[in-house]
């Protein structure tokens, strides 16, 4: 099997997914752990993962762990591939999961190296097969595939309908809530690619939770009368997802906003601030993340390659969290309204918990605005 950068380098290695090809902009991950969730994960659609951990697959994958649906990710990139699964949670094996998926993946290359390679020069694109093994022609191939700026790929892993999402945390995985009142809040969530982690936690700090597409409308939203919007993670540009933008912008001030990831660069378009991509993006669960207010530090888990430029942003909105590795952005909040978001993953908890506390800050937001 070939991998091939847009640069001309070619590394060979062995096929340890489903056989194909597949083209898509390389990113590393530097987590240890949570392979299943990396690639159930819709942020990635349109990337490939290269893990920088040397041995992936060695718990296997389960059924309750999936972030979502299915992989859409382009492509999985390792050092050596676990073919067996050691974990009485497991219902199948990573190599086996990949070919049920339809993932093309690749074991046996030095994923140091490449790892480094786009420390150095950047995300480059870059395509896997097992079909054409003539490096020229993979290049050709390669070099015509599309840039991830300015394309909308969050529309296409959002749902197709509206849902309501009910369940909680599993017994024993439940991550400590505070205390709250029993009255559940009524809130909408969109979908831009969101991860089931996110509403289970919702979820669990009190909120029921209806899912909407992203193209859903603002009128569309408030006619399902929610107490709160909830802004979804997903892939992609954030400038290329207008549509969200103008609906998020129609709801500014007549629902409080809670934002993560995708959702929080959308809410720095709709302050009127703008984004950037970024070298190569942050991408695992070891992210040195500070709030700024108090001054405290937490572990973070990060998928993105998009920030939002601080210097853009108006007088009414403060950064609440920046990123201790490169001092960008990594939440925001307006200063008149009910509104907030951050850059990073809460619900992942690589911390374990360290983020946690921004979903019951979203419920108290809500319980503190008159009902209409």
């Amino acid at each position: 099997m070939l991998l091939v950068l847009e640069d001309g380098t070619v590394f060979r290695g062995r096929s340890c997914g489903a056989p194909g090809e597949s083209c898509g902009e390389i990113v590393f991950n530097t987590a240890m752990s949570g392979y299943q969730e990396i690639l159930t994960d819709p942020s990635y659609k349109g990337q490939m993962v290269v893990m920088t951990y040397p041995l992936i697959g060695n718990y296997g994958v389960n059924d309750e762990d999936m972030e979502s649906r299915g992989t859409f990710l382009s492509g999985f990139i390792v050092r050596e591939m676990s073919p067996i699964a050691s974990n009485y949670r497991a219902s199948m094996s990573l190599p086996e999961y990949l070919r049920q998926q339809g993932v093309q993946a690749i074991e046996g290359i030095d994923t140091r190296r490449l790892t480094r390679m786009v420390r150095s020069g950047g995300s480059l694109r870059a395509i896997l097969s097992t079909v054409d093994l003539d490096p020229q022609s993979l290049l050709r191939k390669v070099r015509a595939h599309p840039l991830l700026d300015g394309l909308d790929l969050a529309t296409g892993v959002s749902c197709e309908h509206p849902y309501n999402w009910t369940e909680g945390n599993l017994p024993g995985f439940r991550p400590p809530m505070p205390p709250r009142h029993e009255e559940r809040l009524p809130i909408v969530a969109l979908d831009f690619g969101i991860k089931r982690n996110i509403l289970r936690n919702l979820v669990d700090s009190g909120f029921d939770v209806t899912v909407v597409p992203a193209t859903t409308t603002a009128a569309e939203i408030l006619a399902r009368k929610p107490r709160g919007l909830f802004l979804s993670n997903g892939p992609g540009d954030p400038a290329a997802v207008e549509h969200a933008i103008r609906t998020v912008q129609a709801l500014l001030g007549q629902l409080p906003i809670f934002g993560i990831c995708l959702g929080h660069q959308i809410l720095g378009h709709v302050f009127g601030g703008k984004t950037f991509k970024m070298k190569f993006g942050h991408h695992g669960g070891n992210q040195p993340v500070m709030e700024l207010g108090p001054r405290k530090v937490e572990i973070t888990s990060q998928n993105h390659s998009f920030a939002v430029d601080p210097a853009s942003l108006p007088p009414d909105v403060e950064v609440t969290h920046m990123h201790l590795n490169d001092r960008t952005v990594s939440g925001l909040r307006h200063k008149k309204l009910p509104v907030f978001s951050v850059q990073y993953h809460p619900e992942a908890g690589p911390g374990p918990n360290d983020g946690i506390y921004l979903f019951a800050r979203f419920r108290e937001m809500i319980e503190a605005q008159p009902v209409a």
